[in-house]
């Protein structure tokens, strides 16, 4: 391999790929960095064998070849480098990086020791914008907990019928679900469980790419890829496992009716609600108490080693009067996602889920379980 790429391109999908190339001592390859020579293009591929991100970029190709490398080291190696113009050429096992004014030898692996990346047949479900894509997982990733006794929610629902998508997140003590409309139906209706961490990896490149993102499924794995709308290229591709399993049957919990519905300020709510926090002890709880002729919602928290704390907020009320119990952590995610001033927050009694919803906006819920009174 031999090959003159700008700096600035290489440090660019570096900073892509070397986030999930970590030490691994029964496998030290997934710590490298695969570089390889595709027609006029330089490829970078890094996996942790759950996922897998490929990134293509153009160089000035002088002779085929690959080479496998420490990625972290390379990639902070290259961020020091001063030069605009680098070259890059294998020797051996060896990477030999050169500018106008350094030799640097970097000792790499065979490149056949790398993990083969799985290909998978490119059926498409849909082509979406990197900005909405973006948007609608950012308002669910901090909802699932990793769980060993059901996989299932260890990771972020998917489901695609006819114009629409539902991305869903549960830890079981609470739930947010995002609606979003599609241009035109999609092909195959489909759904899927993606694992949490490779959601993660997604939402940092979509944060740092312009364009679309098409989305191509098969039974086992799911590809996301991202288009160079310059050269009608493949960019940069997300390739994961999905997680085996079905997907609890959420609806189930999200009530169609309430008993008590208020409408009050976002920020007003979540800075009382961080107040109470610090009365909320061990099991962070904070009481909501709403009387209907009195307008205004009571925020109540005592612990035994701080004190308590008492304050109120006008509010709209519908229905019944309720006190009930949250944990207020839970409460304040919901909020930090939504984007509406004002919000809906709808009850069911002392042991019925509490629903936040925008104000104006029914494609977003975020639902959590109220903690039972003694």
């Amino acid at each position: 391999m031999k090959i003159e790429i700008l700096k600035n391109n290489l440090k660019n999908g570096l900073e892509v790929v070397e986030k999930i190339a970590k030490k691994n001592l029964t496998l030290p390859a997934l710590s490298n960095v695969l570089l390889s020579c595709e027609s006029n293009f330089l490829r970078l591929d890094t996996t942790n064998l759950e996922t897998s991100i490929s990134w293509w970029v153009l160089a000035k190709i002088e002779e085929q070849g690959k080479i496998a490398i420490p990625a972290t080291f390379f990639s902070s190696l290259v961020n020091l480098l001063k030069e605009e113009k680098i070259q890059l050429r294998s020797q051996d096992k060896n990477l030999i990086l050169e500018t106008k004014n350094q030799t640097t030898q970097i000792q790499g692996i065979d490149p056949e020791e790398f993990p083969i990346i799985p290909k998978i047949e490119k059926e498409e479900i849909v082509k979406i914008s990197n900005k909405k894509l973006l948007e609608i997982l950012s308002q669910i990733i901090e909802i699932p907990s990793i769980s060993q006794i059901r996989p299932e929610i260890s990771g972020i629902y998917f489901s695609f019928k006819k114009d629409l998508l539902k991305v869903v997140g549960t830890d079981s003590f609470r739930l947010a679900e995002k609606t979003i409309i599609l241009k035109g139906e999609i092909k195959k209706e489909v759904s899927f469980i993606l694992p949490q961490d490779a959601v993660r990896e997604l939402i940092n490149i979509l944060s740092q790419e312009d364009g679309h993102t098409i989305i191509y499924f098969s039974p086992n794995q799911i590809l996301f890829e991202n288009i160079d709308e310059e050269t009608s290229h493949s960019r940069v591709q997300v390739l994961s496992r999905l997680i085996e399993g079905e997907y609890p049957k959420y609806q189930e919990i999200i009530a169609k009716k309430y008993k008590t519905q208020i409408i009050i300020k976002k920020d007003d709510f979540r800075n009382q609600l961080k107040q109470a926090g610090l009365f909320g002890g061990k099991i962070s709880e904070v009481k909501l108490v709403i009387k209907p002729k009195s307008d205004q919602l009571k925020i109540y928290s005592e612990s035994p080693e701080v004190g308590k704390n008492e304050s109120y907020l006008p509010i709209k009320i519908k229905g019944e009067p309720i006190e009930v119990s949250f944990n207020y952590r839970f409460l304040i995610s919901g909020l930090q996602n939504i984007k509406s001033s004002e919000v809906i927050f709808e009850l069911n009694g002392e042991d019925g889920p509490g629903v936040l919803k925008p104000v104006g906006d029914e494609s977003y819920i975020y639902v959590s379980m109220p903690i039972k009174l003694s």
